[in-house]
């Protein structure tokens, strides 16, 4: 059995380089996000203008958790054994292209370049709205330099959170372990807000991503500080380096910082700082030095360290599959 998981998580690290995410075709995290709107307003509801029971919200999210886990793990697990237990290449099979789904490299990548297209063919207006979909806070305001940045942090900390993290947790456990990784992540990234609305229901989910992020948001910076030695005189491994060290913690969140750091290091820019959520502007830290201003191209190279980061974290494990593979026999 363990040689059919290596095989389909080969094919579908591949498969996610070549494909993406098919918009057309049903989506297993498009069905979590769907499930947790439904939780979202049976559990917690409107809650504008009444009295409100914040210990009660705060248990009902961790209803939502638990909620959420338990019908991903079922129905993933029923859909492994059953692909298995009828052929083992069937099973290979819905392996590989959930491992795809779970995977987002290819996506970020395509969503960054439409910012990068905007920027360089189209109109500010163009570049405001296609960051937008992308990123949480506000674009309305946002110049060129302020949207390259939404995007090259963006890129950045979904290094960790949309690529390296499910990658690992993929490889460990299969799509079962994978999809749990994601419907956690997905939870955090649709109720773990810190808002009048989701302040007490969504900090179960909030706390939940924080520790599934803990070791995988490290590993990933570890293996992007390493991907600059294979990235050209664009990155510096030394700047990558000292920035982590000194700015991983510049975030509220303990994890988001970590990868952001080594890309700011990385390419010799200073990213976060102040943005706007919610027509609220909220207080940041700098994360790495201004030794120049950001630039347009800043976007690809960002893109390039997330890809190099992946191979080199995917090949290693590939590599300690067989090593491992190879002792046991």
């Amino acid at each position: 059995m363990e040689k059919y998981h290596i095989i389909a998580f080969i094919i579908g690290f591949f498969l996610d380089q070549i494909i993406g995410d098919p918009y057309n075709i049903p989506h297993p995290i498009r069905a979590i996000g769907s499930f947790i709107g439904f939780l979202d307003k049976k559990l917690l509801g409107d809650v504008e203008n009444k009295d409100r029971d914040y210990k009660s919200e705060q248990r009902r999210g961790i209803l939502l958790c638990i909620l959420v886990i338990a019908v991903t793990v079922a129905v993933t697990g029923a859909l492994m054994f059953g692909a298995y237990f009828l052929h083992p290449y069937l099973g290979m099979a819905v392996e590989a292209m959930l491992t795809c789904y779970i995977l987002a490299a290819k996506s970020l990548h395509v969503e960054s370049m439409k910012v990068y297209d905007a920027l360089r063919n189209g109109t500010i207006e163009d570049a405001r709205k296609a960051v937008s979909m992308i990123v949480g806070r506000d674009t309305e305001c946002l110049d060129e330099a302020g949207v390259t940045r939404a995007v090259v942090e963006t890129i950045a900390e979904n290094t960790s959170d949309g690529v390296i993290a499910p990658l690992i947790f993929t490889f460990i456990g299969g799509p079962v372990l994978g999809l749990l990784y994601k419907a956690i992540n997905t939870m955090d990234s649709m109720v773990g807000y810190h808002n009048t609305r989701y302040e007490y229901f969504g900090k179960a989910a909030a706390k939940l991503d924080d520790v599934a992020n803990y070791i995988p948001s490290r590993l990933s910076a570890l293996f992007m500080i390493l991907a600059t030695l294979f990235g050209g005189k664009n990155y510096s491994f030394k700047g990558a380096a000292k920035i982590f060290k000194r700015d991983r913690y510049n975030h509220k969140s303990p994890n988001s910082a970590q990868t952001e750091s080594v890309c700011a290091g990385a390419l010799s820019l200073r990213l976060a700082g102040d943005a706007s959520y919610f027509g609220k502007v909220v207080k940041k830290p700098y994360i790495g030095d201004p030794v120049r201003e950001i630039e347009i191209d800043d976007i690809k190279r960002a893109s390039l360290l997330m890809y190099l980061t992946e191979y080199l974290c995917g090949g290693c494990m590939v590599i300690l599959w067989v090593i491992a593979y190879c002792a046991l026999r």
